[in-house]
């Protein structure tokens, strides 16, 4: 029954990202340019319905939280941001699961995660297209307070 219903719920999601984003959803038939590829791209919005409850209850309860407790600073950048935290083991696990957990809720963003010589800082990237700087400072605020 749960399954059924989330499935539906996800189809609604997908259905309300075209409607309020219909130039993302169409494909290169429909478009009147055929020489350009054409890359569908996802509306500005959350999905956390990309999640199981405790994928859902893990990146946002437990994870999120964690990172933004360990961040030591960050940087704006042109088309996003640059979150500083330190490169030890333990966060460099929780960044990568959130990173693989955050690309399927959030498809806009473009993620990297470095991580300096001699086991020096890690730092977690946020960039995407334009837009993506201002929905960072709407939907994850919590990330950019000091």
């Amino acid at each position: 029954m749960k399954k059924v219903f989330w499935s539906k719920a996800a189809v609604l999601v997908v259905m309300v990202g075209a409607v309020l984003n219909p130039k993302a959803f169409r494909t290169s038939a429909q478009t009147a340019d055929n020489s350009q590829t054409f890359k569908p791209e996802s509306p500005f919005a959350c999905n956390a319905l990309a999640f199981t409850k405790q994928e859902r209850d893990r990146h946002f309860n437990v994870l999120g939280p964690a990172l933004r407790s360990l961040k030591r600073s960050v940087r704006e950048l042109g088309d996003g941001y640059e979150f500083e935290f330190p490169g030890d083991r333990p966060t460099i696990q929780m960044l990568a699961e959130w990173a693989i957990q955050e690309r399927e809720c959030c498809p806009i963003f473009e993620i990297n995660l470095r991580l300096e010589p001699e086991r020096g800082t890690a730092w977690l990237r946020l960039t995407g297209r334009k837009g993506t700087k201002t929905f960072i400072k709407i939907d994850v605020a919590d990330w950019l307070r000091p």
